[in-house]
């Protein structure tokens, strides 16, 4: 296999400097202990959707504007919409509370033209609102578009860790990402789990993946698992049980199946 790691790239200097004082003023407005978060993703949201369109309160009360204009606008507002999460009977209402509208700006920024799949600029963006939202988050965090979470607050991230499209971190009893833990497109990490005899029951277990772990594609770890140092799921795998350090897990269920060629002397045993 060829060795290919990814390019460097740079944006044009007019376009990075617009992105840089459109980021630098959120990030700003997010420092300050006073910021109003609701208002902070209604302003930002309404830039991106509406731009040129003057002011909120102006449109939406404009007697010539539609119900679908009206709706759009009040959806823009955190205040005015619903979050799975928030039909959860465990969860601590007032720290969602906080960490709502930035989920709700995470989530709508996704999928705004700004958005989409720009990779430089959302990765600013997601970086800043993780500070803000995470248990812990650390250095050079990369996320891709169309991450979601469960609260958000109950993630605690490492350095140099890399979330792909369309991931999903369930963190219902909460998640632990190691320092250079590699997360693929589509993959799933849970923390809760449903009795079988009745789906109202619910048992929340932290998962952990540690240092240096990676779920390839579509890969699925259950709740209360935890992925030891350096191992890797494979493509589709669903993982149910702990998996040992520096081991390739595959299958449904998932079993380690072998030994990652550049592991240490000490873990060269039988898992």
């Amino acid at each position: 296999m060829a060795y290919r790691p990814l390019k460097n790239l740079t944006l044009p200097d007019s376009a990075a400097a617009v992105y840089e004082d459109w980021l630098g003023e959120i990030e700003d407005r997010l420092k300050n202990p006073k910021c109003d978060r609701y208002t902070l993703c209604r302003d930002v949201l309404f830039d991106l959707y509406f731009p040129g369109h003057g002011d909120y309160e102006d449109l939406l009360h404009d007697p010539g504007a539609s119900n679908g204009v009206r709706a759009a606008l009040l959806a823009l507002d955190p205040h005015n919409v619903t979050l799975e999460p928030e039909y959860y009977h465990e969860g601590n209402v007032e720290q969602y509370q906080q960490v709502k509208p930035l989920l709700w700006l995470w989530q709508s920024f996704d999928r705004s033209p700004l958005g989409g799949g720009n990779v430089d600029v959302g990765v600013q963006l997601r970086r800043i609102l993780a500070q803000h939202i995470f248990a812990r988050c650390g250095e050079n965090f990369k996320c891709f578009q169309f991450v979601e979470f469960s609260y958000g607050f109950k993630i605690e991230v490492g350095d140099d860790v890399v979330v792909h499209r369309h991931v999903l971190l369930d963190d219902r009893g909460g998640i632990v990402l190691g320092n250079r833990v590699s997360i693929a497109d589509y993959s799933n990490v849970y923390s809760h789990t449903h009795a079988l005899a009745d789906q109202a029951d619910v048992t929340n277990k932290q998962t952990v993946l540690e240092d240096g772990v990676r779920l390839a594609y579509h890969a699925t770890v259950l709740a209360g698992v935890r992925v030891g140092e350096e191992a890797m799921v494979g493509s589709g795998a669903v993982v149910a049980k702990d998996v040992p350090p520096w081991h390739l897990s595959l299958g449904v269920p998932a079993k380690p199946i072998r030994l990652k060629p550049n592991a240490p002397l000490e873990f060269r045993a039988d898992p």
